[in-house]
């Protein structure tokens, strides 16, 4: 067999060297966005599987059917770019990677059936790694040491070790992974915590080093988390309580009324397309997809409407961009496209109407899920809440907001005069 170079100098910044040095049973990384987290846990999966014959991979995503289009592909072309993808056989059904030489494999399984995960039993060698990436959509503690007992047993070489990676965004100080991996008081034994952000990433182009850095400037609560890898906050999230991630089928939706909303944004924010299905008589509202991006031209909004399966549905569209709306409908026949209602109070009194809703976000789902976790109340200058949610990270809560007009403040085809929307609130109970 040809060497294979592993100079992890030349391959991860020095910030992921203790993925490679450290025999620490749990390796814990909360980090920022383009960070390359997932990137260096990926050359560690390999870089193990070649080093340790007797190492077999666990890698755990709260919901498994997310693991194909991430962790899953990442690892392949990990494998590639380090020059052994040759070596390893990839395989869909059921979702593994396979060191062909060997048999030691890398299998990948959902949180959301944990007990089926302590089954694994390997062919080859021991499961005695795992990798928890995106753990912060990890709902629960006892279901995460229900799979760690299931690592267990004597090792075939006297120095082998057993290790847990957990790679994620750290969007609320009151998860428990920063009791469990970060807390002085309260870690666990064996363990480190360890911060990186995207200046740890020397493979990022400029242009989104400097969205990350414009945010610092224009939302430094949302840059808390996406660009210095802090913990976030809870305090004073307009949506606090209302929302949850979880995976559901488009069956469970197929019966109830849908719409679009679209905000616009181009260089520094995103365009944001949300996609929802609206529980009337529960009052839940289900965000089945979206799209949620920069540099968007009138027919790549377009082309995503279509790709979204948005054409067929009400779509209503931020109504300052008029232009564009015209655009879409006339010049790329995006059917029942509808500016959005504006007047007085609009945007606070929307929010107030929303909050009388629960949402169910599917994992697919990342910026609004994003910005449901950043959402805040504005202060003033005294540092005193404010009944005014601030006006920022909520594109795609605006883009939600326009969807669920037709559900809140259009009445006969028209959209209500600023004391009927009064009143519609304040018959919630507002």
């Amino acid at each position: 067999m040809a060497t294979v170079d592993l100079n992890l100098g030349r391959l991860v910044s020095p910030a992921y060297y203790p993925m490679f040095n450290s025999h620490k049973r749990y390796l814990a990384y909360k980090g920022s966005r383009g960070s390359g987290k997932s990137y260096a846990t990926a050359i560690k999966v390999i870089t193990d599987m070649l080093v340790y014959p007797y190492v077999n991979w666990l890698v755990v995503r709260q919901y498994a059917t997310t693991q194909r289009d991430s962790t899953f592909s990442t690892i392949r072309k990990v494998a590639y770019d380090m020059g052994v993808g040759e070596l390893f056989k990839y395989t869909t059904n059921p979702l593994e990677i396979t060191y062909k030489p060997t048999g030691q494999k890398v299998y990948f399984r959902g949180m959301d059936d944990a007990l089926k995960i302590t089954s694994i039993q390997p062919i080859h060698g021991v499961l005695c790694r795992a990798w928890y990436e995106e753990a912060y959509e990890l709902k629960s503690e006892s279901a995460f040491e229900t799979v760690e007992e299931s690592l267990r047993g004597i090792l075939p070489d006297e120095d082998g070790y057993y290790q847990t990676i957990i790679t994620f965004n750290p969007w609320s100080d009151t998860h428990w992974l920063k009791r469990v991996f970060f807390d002085d008081k309260s870690k666990k034994r064996n363990s480190v915590g360890l911060t990186t952000t995207y200046k740890d990433n020397d493979h990022l182009n400029r242009d989104y080093v400097v969205s990350l850095e414009d945010m610092l400037r224009t939302n430094p609560n949302r840059a808390r988390v996406a660009v210095k890898g802090d913990w976030g906050i809870a305090e004073g999230l307009v949506f606090e309580g209302l929302f949850e991630q979880k995976e559901f089928s488009l069956d469970l939706i197929a019966g109830l009324p849908k719409s679009v909303g679209l905000d616009f944004g181009f260089k520094h924010d995103p365009t944001a397309g949300e996609f929802m299905a609206i529980d009337q008589k529960n009052r839940v509202v289900y965000i089945y997809d979206e799209f949620y991006k920069q540099h968007l031209l009138t027919q790549q909004i377009a082309d995503e409407l279509g790709n979204h399966k948005g054409y067929g549905l009400p779509v209503y569209a931020d109504s300052a961009e008029q232009r564009l709306i015209t655009e879409l409908s006339r010049v790329w026949g995006v059917p029942s496209l509808h500016p959005a209602g504006k007047g007085k109070d609009s945007v606070i009194q929307g929010v107030q109407f929303m909050q009388s809703y629960r949402y169910v976000v599917h994992p697919r789902v990342k910026g609004l899920l994003e910005e449901f976790n950043t959402y805040v109340y504005d202060k003033d200058k005294e540092g005193n809440w404010l009944n005014t949610p601030k006006d920022a990270a909520n594109h795609a809560i605006d883009a939600l907001r326009y969807a669920m007009e037709p559900f809140m403040f259009i009445r006969g085809g028209r959209y209500m005069s600023y004391q009927e929307r009064v009143q519609a609130v304040k018959n919630l109970g507002l």
